[in-house]
């Protein structure tokens, strides 16, 4: 991208210096909510990896930062130096054209830098960038700043899922929040509402910040179809589980039930049967199965099962976004402190709730390229593009979401046996 300067003065300039006023007062919100998210955690909570898909809170905490630090500062900042001429090889996630990398199964491994040290890294680069963007930025520069901060909304969900998942290895099965209390209204009834399908479009289109997988706008044709009015709930999970759901390989697909056997599944992550019945462990803790939140925490593989089981499917990507075309944040998100989704709201039978928060609807979508998809040049380009292989697309947004951080155009994805993500059913069928 080839930028002209434009002379101080010009409304252009003064243009440039109010975007990054406001992008610098987003900066700050979302870095303080960074770390009032680890505030609670101690050094030892810090440093442990659970599993190789999660990460320790302290490389959340560092990543994000090298991510502000390599692709803002570097290019822009005069005489610009590393905190560390080391970090950029201990932080760097998966960008192959910025360097070699530590690998991300021994990430837990890396009990230094100290947690206060990784602390001071964020402090310098954070007054470095607030520097950098009161002088103003150029329109690179701003979407570069608008990525980075959209960047690290996503570590902050990924900071309480896998640190949930490092806490359940805990024996002592310890909270990171106050106990949460089950409420007493129940779900709404599961109900179906149809839609015509016909020539729709899908895709971001602006205006707003969208991640490059989310576009082009592009036309899809749609059979006609019907959403489920809200997310499936424990309860009915439940009732599968007890019909022999896992036991049975005429309603799972091959490599499914596959998995099922081989790690053992009977139940949801985090679902643990007690001589009472049974509990889920949640960041505020282990508690009573609450029958009529939705449940979360279940693999491709089993949200298909059971949408077999319950004579229905999953959606298709493009069902889903024209459904939830002009949704708005009914479900929890990460902002209230409720970090386990909440019981539907009551509404109409027209009415769908909960497509924004609560949990990530899996959806039968392979996450592939839209039409005239092309990754952005250089290193940025490896963001969403290289992922577009082997993994399954959700909707919505989840409890640990970040407020503000979901849209109906948004496509998070992952592997189809991955279940330490606040993933969760919603129900689709022919019309």
């Amino acid at each position: 991208m080839h930028l002209v300067p434009q002379p101080l003065g010009t409304p252009s300039a003064h243009a440039a210096l109010s975007r990054a006023g406001e992008l610098l007062a987003r900066f700050r919100e979302v870095r303080a909510r960074t770390d009032a998210l680890a505030a609670p955690l101690s050094p030892e909570d810090m440093v442990v990896q659970s599993m190789p898909d999660a990460s320790p809170a302290k490389w959340h905490l560092a990543h994000t930062t090298w991510f502000f630090e390599t692709f803002l500062l570097a290019p822009r900042e005069p005489g610009y130096a590393p905190f560390h001429p080391r970090y950029a090889y201990l932080f760097n996630s998966y960008y192959d054209a910025v360097g070699p990398r530590h690998a991300r199964a021994l990430r837990g491994l890396l009990t230094r830098p100290s947690r206060d040290e990784v602390r001071a890294y964020r402090a310098q680069v954070d007054a470095r960038v607030e520097a950098l963007a009161s002088g103003g930025l150029d329109a690179e520069g701003s979407a570069v700043l608008e990525l980075g901060l959209h960047h690290e909304q996503q570590h902050q969900e990924l900071l309480l899922t896998d640190l949930k998942h490092a806490l359940f290895a805990n024996p002592l099965r310890p909270a990171y929040a106050p106990p949460l209390a089950v409420a007493a209204r129940r779900a709404p009834p599961l109900g179906f509402v149809a839609h015509a399908g016909g020539l729709r479009e899908v895709g971001h289109a602006g205006p707003g910040f969208a991640f490059d997988n989310e576009g082009p706008r592009h036309r899809v044709w749609l059979e006609p179809f019907a959403l489920g009015t809200r997310a499936v709930t424990s309860g009915e999970y439940l009732r599968f589980m007890e019909d022999g759901g896992y036991r049975r390989p005429e309603l799972w697909l091959f490599d499914g039930f596959a998995a099922a056997q081989a790690n053992r599944w009977e139940a949801p992550l985090y679902w643990e049967r007690e001589r009472g019945g049974w509990t889920a462990f949640t960041l505020h803790g282990p508690r009573p199965l609450a029958l009529e939140e939705p449940v979360t925490h279940v693999s491709l593989y089993e949200a298909d099962a059971y949408a077999r089981w319950a004579g229905a499917r999953l959606p298709a990507e493009e069902e889903w976004e024209v459904a939830a075309a002009d949704a708005a944040e009914d479900g929890a998100t990460a902002d209230g402190g409720r970090y386990h989704p909440a019981v539907a709201a009551e509404g109409g039978g027209a009415r769908l709730a909960q497509l924004l928060g609560d949990v990530w609807e899996w959806t039968r979508s392979a996450h592939a390229p839209y039409p005239r998809f092309r990754p952005a040049a250089g290193a940025l380009g490896e963001y969403n593009g290289k992922f577009m292989c082997n993994q399954l697309v959700l909707r919505g947004g989840s409890c640990a979401t970040p407020a503000g951080h979901v849209r109906p155009t948004y496509r998070n994805f992952f592997h189809p046996e991955t279940r330490w993500q606040f993933s969760g059913i919603r129900l689709a069928r022919e019309a």
